[in-house]
């Protein structure tokens, strides 16, 4: 079987750099430089292949970000990578050549700067002094001597005898230009409608006991019932005032809106009775011929007219205004009312509570700027009622009861919690060691 050969020869177009001319065909088919053109094919097939065009491909596919670094570099140049930091280096370099003196005086001259080993007295040999006075220690002499003497006093023996009490002045010994507030020497302002200062600890009555009488568990049940009830009633009628007024406001607006809608329809919406009278069985005839000019006569009655509709439009605008004050009167007036007969039934609502109830009737004006916090309904209900004690769920806090009963008595003011501070605000920083290094 034959072997097939590539043909010989070159298999690239033949061209031409310098051609004499291009006047003819053979001369743009056969001598045209395409040598560029085969190049960037080529280079487009071999991209094609390897996955793609580059310039098609997106960044996230051509590139990566590198976070982490080379970790076999380290290994590669050791030299470079374990490179200290320059500040290291800054702090380790000492010099040789010694500093200012220092501005503060020393005890001695003993501190070096490292370089010079520094002087030591020497302790291996006992000083002449000290050999002396060993000496003499050893023969019997004492510089001081210590006479033994018996005890004379008896510290046990001593009969105290009480001292009289005197009754010394305090001194204020504080600065006379700072003096204290005149609220110091008053009594704390009860927050009670009746004046009268409660007790910090009051005594609860039979029926907030966990196993109370029957008769005194319906009285209270029944009290707290009423109270429920009222509040709800109260805050229906708020709903239903609000509602009303809310609708009067609406129809108001209707109604002006619909009187406005109605004043300003033109000449051409509504037929004018200035125009003239017609008939029911007449019908207006077309004249054939129409003038080009208006008379004074028509310019009169039109501006007529117009005077009177804007004297109509102005005086249906009045009327709506009446009767929005008149409907805004009857709304303050029907809110009046309602006031004040909710204030009737809170007076008479106070005046059947008990008195144990009265003493926690509060005044008007509080102490401080916030109200003073309701008090829990410390209250169970008749299937929460257990008769053991192990099944008892207290009720109830002591902290909030003492918290509550100081602002009553007017020993503080109410104080609100701010659960949110101002934080100092801190900026983080991270620094790119791995990038300070050079190959």
């Amino acid at each position: 079987m034959p072997v097939l050969k590539p043909l010989k020869g070159s298999t690239e177009a033949p061209a031409t750099y310098k051609q004499p001319s291009r006047k003819g065909k053979k001369a743009w088919r056969k001598n045209v430089d395409v040598t560029q053109v085969e190049k960037g094919l080529e280079e487009l097939n071999e991209e094609i292949i390897k996955g793609g065009v580059v310039a098609e491909l997106p960044s996230e596919e051509l590139f990566t970000v590198d976070t982490v670094g080379d970790a076999s570099l380290s290994k590669k140049v050791p030299q470079y990578t374990s490179k200290p930091l320059k500040a290291d280096e800054i702090i380790a370099a000492r010099s040789a050549v010694p500093g200012p003196p220092p501005s503060r005086k020393r005890p001695g001259d003993k501190t070096t700067d490292g370089i010079i080993a520094e002087k030591r007295p020497r302790r291996e040999y006992v000083t002449h002094k000290e050999l002396n006075r060993l000496r003499k220690v050893a023969d019997g002499v004492h510089e001081s001597t210590v006479e033994v003497a018996d005890a004379t006093f008896d510290p046990w023996g001593e009969v105290v005898k009480p001292e009289a009490q005197k009754s010394t002045p305090v001194e204020d010994k504080r600065d006379e230009k700072k003096k204290a507030p005149k609220s110091v020497t008053k009594k704390p302002i009860s927050l009670l409608a009746s004046g009268k200062t409660p007790k910090a600890v009051p005594t609860p009555t039979g029926g907030y006991s966990y196993n109370p009488v029957y008769t005194d568990y319906e009285a209270r049940y029944t009290e707290e019932s009423n109270k429920a009830v009222e509040a709800e009633r109260k805050r229906l009628e708020a709903e239903e005032a609000e509602r009303l007024k809310m609708e009067a406001a609406a129809r108001s607006a209707a109604e002006a809106e619909a009187a406005e809608a109605r004043a300003d329809l033109s000449e051409w919406d509504e037929d004018s009775e200035w125009e003239g009278f017609q008939s029911g069985g007449e019908e207006l005839k077309v004249s054939a011929k129409r003038p080009g000019r208006k008379s004074q006569a028509q310019r009169n009655r039109i501006q007529r007219r117009k005077e009177e509709e804007r004297r109509l439009k102005h005086e249906a605008k009045t009327k709506v205004r009446k009767a929005q004050l008149e409907e805004i009167k009857r709304i303050a007036k029907e809110v009046s009312e309602r006031e004040h007969e909710q204030n009737l039934a809170l007076a008479n609502l106070e005046q059947s509570e008990s008195s144990t109830d009265e003493d926690e009737v509060l005044r008007r004006r509080q102490l401080g700027r916030l109200k003073l916090p309701e008090k829990d309904l410390e209250l169970v209900l008749p299937d929460e009622l257990q008769d053991s004690l192990r099944l008892l769920k207290p009720e109830g806090n002591l902290l909030k009861d003492r918290y509550r009963s100081l602002l009553i008595r007017g020993r503080m003011e109410a104080r609100k919690r701010i659960t949110f501070r101002r934080q100092k605000k801190t900026k983080l920083t991270e620094k790119w060691a791995y990038k300070d290094f050079s190959i």
